[in-house]
């Protein structure tokens, strides 16, 4: 019997303007079972949050998180050992979907096949499974737009340069070309600039930073600062001289009016759209974007709270936030429970970065946004806002507003499906050992024990960490009754609800994972009505 297999698609995504992907593009992104990307170490990905208004609920994702990009490795290969391997692990993530059958469509900015790491994926994949490359509008088209003048024309040669190259290769190519494109700039722009300087380009050369989207930033190239160069940025050389003004230049045929004449950037009329409105600040209306405009002033977080899973429990308040936000911050399976709002940006991690979370939020407010930091039930019970909160204290941050807007917690909503189990005094204890060490959690959990309070245990288990549980039963034990009454929840609110009552000498940590919250009962919690149907109290009058 033929087994099928699933189709790998390379998807261009364009520039970093959601309107600039294809209609094929999005039409694959809806359609693929499983959605794959890249990013550093800190967990945001440009990639899905281009194409973020174009997924659909429910879609299985691969995040392929770089083990190292500009810093150093203790990997006994070196860097190129540290990525090659990761390439190896990455590849073999998307072949287990495709040999299931499942198609994965892996998200690449710009073109997948301009320096695009689907390429590295391509080789080890494309002779194993069907492949198909869908195009995407390229960084030089976006950054040439930007400057609203022709690149090449006749048959002048376009040279497209790394800002990685060796810098006397980089000026001997930049001196023999009719026009160039310099890729990959970061930390490599000093380098870039002399060299552009030493070939005689330095004058003619303009800097494009984020072409295409709302923060859009067209300089000449010799104006920039060496220390606020990101690496997608780019720099232009155009071969056809100019026929209208660009950036730091005056207008061709103009007499210059010396150096106190100020750029069209910093008058604010670059790129002007009808009506006197800069380019920016359209597309920045148009995606719900903070225009980048000097003095508009900061914009705010407000850290809000999901409730535990059914859309029912998401407060008023919460939903309004989340309508007027410009950009949802978030782990993957919290922000993948907001409706997709045309315009509105989403940034989406994974779990295990909270500190570099809260840190794009609230640089995202700098700049002017409005953001919204998405958490499950109450964002202040073990999530982001104490993350936001602790990183807001850096003075850099002194001028953003945070907000805090409450949702249900997890726990009220396990103990509402039985009763009332948390009716009196009540500890919350998590027991993840990733933020605080296990000495320190089996010791509260000791005092709250012996203390004969009811407990919520939150991040009871995962994947990588199992034998919690049965730890923190047999420290329960030394205090609590084995017939002691637990309550399992199991994505309470959610499609595979689970919620069952077990007795504390019968709890197997075998069937608790890290979407399981327990209740552990007091020495006053009791049982009532049939096993079918049990309902859970602890006694408001304590008689111990």
């Amino acid at each position: 019997m033929t087994v099928r297999t699933g189709k790998l698609w390379g998807v261009g995504l364009g520039p970093g303007d959601p309107e600039l992907v294809t209609v094929k593009a999005a039409r694959i992104i809806a359609e693929a079972d499983v959605i794959a990307f890249h990013s550093a170490r800190h967990g945001r990905s440009i990639s899905r949050g281009i194409a973020a208004p174009y997924m659909r609920p429910g879609q299985l994702e691969e995040h392929l998180i770089y083990p190292v990009t500009t810093e150093t490795t203790d990997h006994p290969g070196g860097y190129q050992g540290a990525i090659d391997e990761f390439y190896a692990a990455a590849a073999e993530r998307l072949a287990a979907h495709l040999a299931a059958g499942r198609s994965v469509a892996l998200l690449a900015a710009g073109d997948p096949l301009f320096y695009s790491s689907y390429m590295h994926m391509h080789r080890r994949l494309a002779d194993r499974f069907e492949a198909e490359i869908i195009p995407g509008i390229t960084s030089v088209s976006a950054a040439t737009a930007a400057l609203g003048t022709p690149l090449v024309e006749g048959e002048q040669v376009l040279t497209v340069l790394p800002g990685t190259m060796d810098p006397d290769e980089l000026t001997r190519r930049l001196a023999g070309t009719d026009a160039a494109a310099i890729m990959k700039l970061g930390r490599t722009y000093p380098a870039v600039r002399k060299a552009l300087a030493d070939s005689g380009r330095l004058d003619r050369a303009y800097y494009v930073e984020r072409a295409s989207t709302g923060r859009e930033r067209v300089l000449a190239a010799g104006d920039v600062d060496d220390s606020q160069v990101p690496y997608f940025a780019i720099t232009i050389v155009p071969g056809p001289e100019p026929t209208t003004a660009l950036p730091g230049r005056p207008n061709p045929g103009s007499e210059c009016t010396g150096p106190g004449e100020q750029s069209l950037e910093d008058t604010g009329s670059a790129g002007a759209a009808p009506g006197g409105e800069t380019t920016a600040g359209v597309r920045a209306a148009m995606f719900r974007e903070p225009a980048q405009q000097s003095g508009s002033g900061p914009g705010e977080v407000v850290v809000v709270g999901l409730g535990p899973g059914d859309t029912a429990w998401t407060t008023p308040e919460v939903t309004a936030a989340l309508a007027t936000a410009t950009d949802l911050v978030g782990y993957t399976t919290y922000i993948d429970r907001v409706p997709v709002s045309p315009g509105q940006r989403r940034h989406a991690s994974d779990n295990k970065v909270e500190s570099e979370r809260a840190a794009m939020a609230l640089d995202l407010a700098k700049r002017g946004g409005r953001v919204a930091v998405v958490s499950s039930g109450d964002p202040g019970v073990f999530a982001m806002a104490a993350a936001v909160l602790e990183e807001s204290a850096d003075p850099q941050w002194a001028e953003v507003p945070v907000r805090v807007l409450p949702g249900v917690t997890a726990a009220n909503a396990v103990a509402s499906r039985v009763g009332a189990p948390l009716g009196h005094d009540y500890a919350t204890i998590s027991l993840s050992d990733r933020l605080k060490p296990w000495d320190v959690v089996a010791r509260r959990l000791a005092a709250v024990a012996a203390a004969d309070m009811t407990i919520a245990v939150y991040n009871p288990a995962s994947s990588k960490r199992t034998w919690q549980v049965g730890s923190m039963k047999d420290i329960l034990l030394e205090h609590r009754a084995p017939d002691t009454p637990v309550v399992l929840g199991r994505d309470v609110g959610g499609p595979a609800e689970s919620v069952r009552v077990v007795a504390l000498g019968d709890l197997d940590p075998a069937e608790v994972d890290m979407r399981t919250l327990l209740i552990i009962g007091a020495s006053t919690t009791a049982v009532v009505g049939d096993a079918a149907a049990p309902r859970v109290y602890t006694a408001r009058r304590y008689h111990g």
